[in-house]
C-alpha cells in the first residue's frame, strides 16, 4: 500500500500550519505589559518561561519527526489511517502546550490591570513568607497569585503534573476577588499555602497512619476515621491559624457561612469537614497554638449563628460527638512528629510565640506610634496583627482596608528593588567583559522606606 500523495501533501500542510500557529505563542516577557513591581519575580518568571519553551521545542522535535517520517519510505509505504493517527497525536501534543501557556496566562495577564496587579505581586511575597519555614526543612518553590470568581481559593501546587504532561514549575493560588482587601484574605491564602507546606513535608502521609491505629483501637472509632478523611484541609487550616491566628478563624466563617443545609452537611466523601465542625476545628487549632479568652467568644459567636436546634437527631448526635472529641485530635495534631521535621512536633516549628494575642495587641499599639515599625515586620506577621486589631474592634473595615492595600503595594515595591539591586551587585562583582575596564566603585546603601500611612486611631 501506498499513501496517496495528495494525503501526504495534506497531512504535511497542516503539520506546517500547526508550527505556524505555534511560532505565534510569543514568550510572556515580550507580550504582557505591566509596571516592574506587578511583575513575577525572576525565580517564577524563568521556571515558567523554561516549562513553556521546554514544550515548545519538544513540539517542534515531534513536528519535525512527522513530517520527516511522511517522506520516508516507511511513510510513503503507511497506510492513510496510520499517517491520519500519527498527526493527530501530533496536534494532541499541540494543544496539551497551549493549555500550559492558557494556565499561566491567565495568572500573569492580570498583572497588567491597574493597582491589582502590583496587589498580586504583594501577595507573592505574602505567600513566602508563610511558605517559609526555618530549619531547611524544605526548598520552597516560587508562589504566584491570581483573582478569580468565587468564594474560596485554590492551589495548583508546585511539583505536581501540568496538563499534558510536564511538571509545574511554580505554585498557582487563586484568590476569590471577593476578599480583595480585607484580613479574610490571609485566611485563605495561608490555607492555599498549608496544602503546599503540607506535600513539601509529606504531612498528610504521616498523619494519616497515626489515625488509622487510633480508630482501630476502637476508642471513638467513628471519629478518627471522619479526622482520617478530612486531614488533608485540617492541616492546611492548621498552617493559616499558625501564621495568622485569630484573622484565619475569622477568614474561614465568612468563607463557610452559607445556609443552614450547607453548613450541617456531612459528607465522609468531601475531604473539606462539614463546615460546622470545621469552624470548630479552627477555633480549637487557636486555642491549642494561642491560648486566649478570644477563641470561646468565636466560637459562641459561630453557635449563635448555626444553633444545632432543629437538626434531625442523629446528624445533631454526630456533630455533638465530634465536637466533644476535638481537644483529643487536635492534642494528636499539633504534637504530631513527622519524619520531615526531624524529631520536632508540628507546633515547635512555627512561629508561635511571636504571635500570641498579647504579643499582636502590644505590637499593633507600638504601630501606631511608629508606624515605619510595620513595614519591616514580615506580611505574614502584619497579617496577624491587624486581623487581630480587627477582632479587637481596634481597626475599621475602612480603614484596614487602605492599610492593606498600600502594604501589598510596599511588598511588591520593596521585593522589586531588592531584586533590581541584588542583580546590579551581582553584575559589578561578576561583569561579564571581554577585556578589563576600570569604573568607579559603586556603594549600594539599604533601600529606605517611609511609612505611607498610619493605622487607624479607634479603640
Amino acid at each position: 500500500m501506498t499513501l496517496p500523495a495528495f494525503i501526504s501533501s495534506s497531512l504535511e500542510q497542516e503539520a506546517q500550519a500547526l508550527l505556524t500557529r505555534l511560532g505565534r505563542v510569543k514568550s510572556f516577557a515580550l507580550q504582557e505589559t505591566m509596571v516592574p513591581a506587578a511583575g513575577l519575580l525572576p525565580e517564577s518568571q524563568i521556571a515558567i518561561e523554561r516549562v513553556l519553551t521546554g514544550g515548545r521545542r519538544g513540539l517542534h522535535e515531534q513536528a519535525a519527526d512527522f513530517l520527516g517520517w511522511l517522506k520516508s519510505p516507511a511513510g510513503k509505504g503507511a497506510s492513510a489511517e496510520e499517517a491520519h493517527r500519527r498527526f493527530i497525536f501530533l496536534r494532541l501534543q499541540f494543544n496539551a502546550v497551549l493549555n500550559k501557556f492558557d494556565l499561566f496566562n491567565d495568572v500573569i495577564t492580570q498583572r497588567s490591570e491597574h493597582e491589582t496587579g502590583v496587589w498580586l505581586s504583594g501577595l507573592d511575597v505574602a505567600s513566602a513568607d508563610a511558605l517559609h519555614l526555618p530549619g531547611g526543612y524544605y526548598q520552597a518553590p516560587p508562589v504566584i497569585c491570581y483573582l478569580d470568581r468565587g468564594v474560596g481559593a485554590a492551589i495548583r501546587r508546585a511539583r505536581t503534573r501540568l496538563p499534558g504532561g510536564g511538571e509545574n514549575p511554580v505554585a498557582v493560588i487563586r484568590v476569590p476577588r471577593e476578599r480583595m482587601i480585607g484580613h479574610g484574605i490571609a485566611s485563605s491564602l495561608f490555607h492555599e499555602v498549608g496544602h503546599q507546606a503540607a506535600a513539601l513535608l509529606d504531612l498528610v502521609a504521616s498523619l494519616r497512619p497515626e489515625l488509622r491505629a487510633q480508630a482501630a483501637s476502637g476508642s471513638a472509632q467513628q471519629a478518627w476515621q471522619l479526622w482520617e478523611r478530612w486531614i488533608s484541609e485540617i492541616v492546611a487550616d492548621f498552617w493559616s491559624v499558625a501564621r495568622v491566628g485569630v484573622a484565619s478563624t475569622l477568614g474561614l466563617m465568612s468563607v463557610v457561612g452559607l445556609p443552614r443545609p450547607f453548613v450541617f452537611r456531612v459528607d465522609t466523601e468531601d475531604p473539606h469537614p462539614a463546615p460546622w465542625i470545621r469552624v470548630k476545628l479552627s477555633a480549637a487549632i487557636g486555642r491549642a497554638l494561642y491560648p486566649h479568652p478570644q477563641w470561646d467568644r468565636v466560637e459562641s459567636q459561630w453557635n449563635a449563628y448555626y444553633p444545632l436546634t432543629g437538626l434531625e437527631a442523629e446528624k445533631a448526635e454526630l456533630l455533638q460527638r465530634l465536637q466533644a472529641h476535638i481537644p483529643t485530635f487536635i492534642n494528636l495534631l499539633v504534637n504530631h512528629r513527622p519524619k520531615s521535621l526531624r524529631g520536632r512536633a508540628l507546633k515547635e516549628v512555627m512561629a508561635i510565640e511571636e504571635r500570641q494575642p498579647v504579643r499582636l495587641q502590644g505590637l499593633y499599639q507600638t504601630w501606631r506610634r511608629q508606624p515605619e515599625q510595620m513595614y519591616r515586620a514580615p506580611p505574614t506577621l502584619v497579617f496577624a496583627v491587624i486581623g487581630q486589631a480587627r477582632a479587637d474592634g481596634h481597626l475599621s473595615p475602612e480603614d484596614e482596608s487602605k492599610v492593606l492595600g498600600k502594604l501589598l503595594t510596599h511588598w511588591a515595591l520593596r521585593s522589586t528593588l531588592e531584586v533590581s539591586a541584588a542583580c546590579a551587585l551581582r553584575q559589578i562583582s561578576q561583569p561579564v567583559l571581554q577585556k578589563p575596564v576600570s569604573y568607579k566603585p559603586v556603594s549600594y546603601k539599604p533601600i529606605s522606606y517611609k511609612p505611607m500611612l498610619s493605622l487607624g486611631s479607634g479603640g
